[in-house]
């Protein structure tokens, strides 16, 4: 499977899109000012702590309280609030980890006031960013992932990805880490450490360790709240996690960032550096590369399948509820080879759906009705199987006696949600706008003054496509009267962000030039 990453760089922020087969499959935003994101590591502050919840609010910053429970402190908590009073007014040296005495372990069943204190200081992980009006949810269970394992402190044992199947390799994973792995860390082997070189795991493992110790010598006389290790950018860990000999190419409109992913890849796999790409073509890269028409097409109330058939999708504060409908469709002896046809090809869509979005808590799936056992099963299992690459934590459930399949889904950031209703730009709501005829007219009129007043460089027209369709069925008409006039070709480009009645004159800087 061919797989394509491409990234669009702005002032504000970054935007990565996963393409699997040209088809959009997942879309991550990144801000150039995120915090509070999964994996960040703050110095908080306990502000209550509440017996009844059996959990605490701690303060690390954000403008509401964050939530930790009882169970999200992890065996080792005793160690690390132990390790975090001693380097607050300690200078961190590398390899004391090692000589650290551990302590007991937490009791499972134990109760939160008999741990934490009110004004309390603690280390602390963001595990879920914050979500409309919650705070973020916390775990003093700190972990640091790399490419091939995760870095637990304070655990000193391995544990292996329980998708490694093959009891040799297993074991082989198991004793190489034990020949590496210093005193008082843990380590979880990823699956994407089969087979792998113990020079890759330790280079890894090194790493890993080097941020830890960075995150230690940062505790030092430091004051709460205070964000003291930083996940790296959503696009760096992407290329870690997914970064395999499927890719083909990975796309970036930014030459600083584009210098930046080459050499990450070329620092964690260098034999993937020259499928690092830096686009430079006219058109955005997003239009360049299809992106912008999908994310149009997935993110709206109604989604369509190819058969004709489409979704409904329905969000609420506690859950949502997705539709599929048969629409047009048509073929299929009788309705309920119609109906299984449909439902399959939803099933697809809707894991698509779920990643794309990154839609989470209660997902309610109400597909076609069907009358054979048979056809609820095959459709369960293959909805399980579609499910099956994502990797945020979930469970399907089999099909209730009403036909309807829930499936959880782990939500630990906000949803990816993007408008794709359009307001028109002419009329701004009202209904009514200048004759369409006179469009052409205004180019022109436009056109006439830039050339005369400012005669920038490299001009081009960017319009919606049907505009740009039918004046270039007319090149006689306008290009080349202006090439005449103007002793210039200038190009007329489509481009779907264009709203029917809208253009854009554009410089040869890409910048756009006011008439």
């Amino acid at each position: 499977m061919a797989i394509d990453l491409v990234i669009d760089s702005k002032q504000s922020d970054v935007s990565i899109a996963l393409m699997k087969e040209n088809v959009l499959t997942e879309l991550h935003h990144e801000k150039g000012t995120d915090e509070f994101s999964v994996g960040d590591i703050y110095l908080g502050k306990v502000r209550k702590v509440v017996p009844a919840l059996n959990a605490a609010f701690v303060d690390v910053g954000y403008e509401k309280d964050a939530f930790l429970h009882y169970l999200d402190l992890g065996p080792q908590f005793r160690s690390l609030d132990k390790f975090t009073k001693k380097y607050l007014n300690t200078v961190y040296k590398p390899g004391d980890l090692a000589l650290f005495e551990s302590q007991p372990d937490l009791d499972k069943e134990g109760k939160i006031q008999d741990v934490l204190s009110q004004g309390q200081l603690m280390t602390i992980q963001v595990a879920k960013e914050p979500i409309s009006s919650k705070g973020p949810r916390l775990s003093a269970e700190v972990t640091l992932a790399g490419r091939y394992i995760v870095l637990v402190p304070f655990a000193n044992k391995i544990s292996l990805s329980q998708k490694i199947k093959d009891p040799q390799e297993r074991d082989r994973l198991r004793n190489l880490m034990l020949s590496i792995k210093p005193k008082n860390y843990g380590v979880i082997i990823r699956t994407v450490a089969v087979k792998k070189k113990v020079a890759d795991l330790d280079n890894d493992l090194r790493e890993l360790i080097s941020g830890w110790e960075a995150t230690c010598e940062n505790l030092f006389k430091s004051k709460p709240p205070k964000r003291i290790l930083g996940e790296l950018s959503k696009t760096s860990v992407i290329l870690r996690d997914l970064l395999t000999n499927q890719f083909n190419s990975i796309q970036v409109n930014d030459e600083l960032l584009y210098n930046q992913i080459k050499d990450y890849v070329k620092g964690v796999s260098p034999e993937y550096q020259n499928i690092v790409k830096h686009y430079t073509g006219t058109l955005p890269i997003f239009e360049q590369f299809g992106v912008h028409k999908q994310i149009k097409a997935a993110f709206g109330k109604q989604v369509n399948l190819k058969s004709g058939g489409y979704l409904i999708i329905e969000h609420t504060e506690a859950m949502h509820v997705i539709d599929v409908n048969s629409g047009n469709r048509k073929g299929g002896e009788n309705q309920e080879d119609n109906a299984i046809t449909t439902n399959m090809e939803a099933a697809d869509e809707i894991a698509r759906v779920l990643r794309l979005r990154d839609m989470g808590g209660i997902i309610a799936v109400d597909f076609i009705d069907m009358g054979q056992n048979s056809n609820q099963k095959a459709l369960f299992e293959h909805l399980r199987a579609c499910m099956k690459d994502d990797k945020a934590k979930h469970h399907v459930l089999p099909p209730s006696k009403f036909g309807v399949v829930e499936i959880t889904r782990q939500r630990v950031r906000p949803e990816t949600d993007i408008k794709t209703a359009e307001t028109c730009p002419t009329c701004a709501g009202t209904g009514e706008v200048q004759a369409t005829v006179l469009l052409t007219d205004d180019i022109d009129n436009d056109l006439q003054y830039i050339m005369k007043e400012l005669n920038p460089k490299g001009l081009y027209i960017k319009v919606h496509p049907f505009v740009q369709a039918y004046m270039s069925a007319k090149a006689f008409k306008y290009q080349r009267k202006w090439f005449f006039k103007y002793k210039r070709w200038i190009k007329i480009m489509p481009d779907t962000t264009q709203h029917l009645l809208s253009y854009k004159f554009i410089n040869a800087k890409g910048e756009e030039v006011e008439a």
